[in-house]
């Protein structure tokens, strides 16, 4: 029986072999290190673009904020100063009325007074014609009182109106202009 025994490899074909594999395994371990010095960068490079954009965005954030709080202390002004007008209006279309009333009660009681003293001349009168005259000095007495005194109410009315509706229309002007503003920037 013969032993067939196996030859060895040569001493320069091992050593080859351990040299290949050591130069695949230090070629991994720099493909590694090289693998993971790119992760690393773009996990810094992420990290710093993400911190400035936050930080871009929180300036922005308190910027807007900043203009919102002014905006609205800006409205509330505005609509205080708008309530205070209309208040001022309606007290003087309030002393308007008061003066309109005023005028109005003293033409119908002198117009009574008038129309008594007419009443009383009448039964007075000894004649038609003394008759027909008191009648007709009151008619005409009457009527020119009355457009004295509708010239006297149209006066206070368009005063009062004027009066009334000049806070308002100041406030109007304020009010456009303020809000035609654009928000600063």
């Amino acid at each position: 029986m013969t032993t067939v025994t196996k030859a060895k490899p040569a001493p320069t074909q091992a050593f080859e072999s351990t040299a290949i594999q050591a130069a695949a395994a230090q070629a991994a371990t720099q493909a590694k290190e090289q693998v993971e010095g790119f992760v690393k960068a773009g996990q810094e490079q992420a990290a710093k673009t993400f911190e400035q954009t936050a930080s871009a965005t929180k300036e922005q954030v308190e910027k807007l904020s900043a203009q919102l709080l002014k905006l609205s202390a800006e409205l509330q002004a505005l609509n205080k100063a708008n309530v205070e007008a209309l208040i001022e209006s309606g007290s003087i279309a309030t002393q308007g009325a008061e003066e309109l009333t005023r005028e109005v009660t003293a033409y119908a009681q002198a117009s009574f007074d008038q129309s008594v003293t007419t009443g009383k001349a009448l039964l007075t009168a000894t004649s038609l014609k003394e008759i027909v005259d008191l009648q007709s000095a009151h008619v005409k007495a009457s009527f020119d009182s009355f457009v004295a005194q509708s010239s006297r109410l149209q006066g206070i009315g368009t005063r009062v109106a004027t009066a009334a509706l000049t806070p308002l229309k100041d406030r109007v002007t304020v009010t456009v202009s303020t809000l035609s503003k654009p928000l600063a920037a």
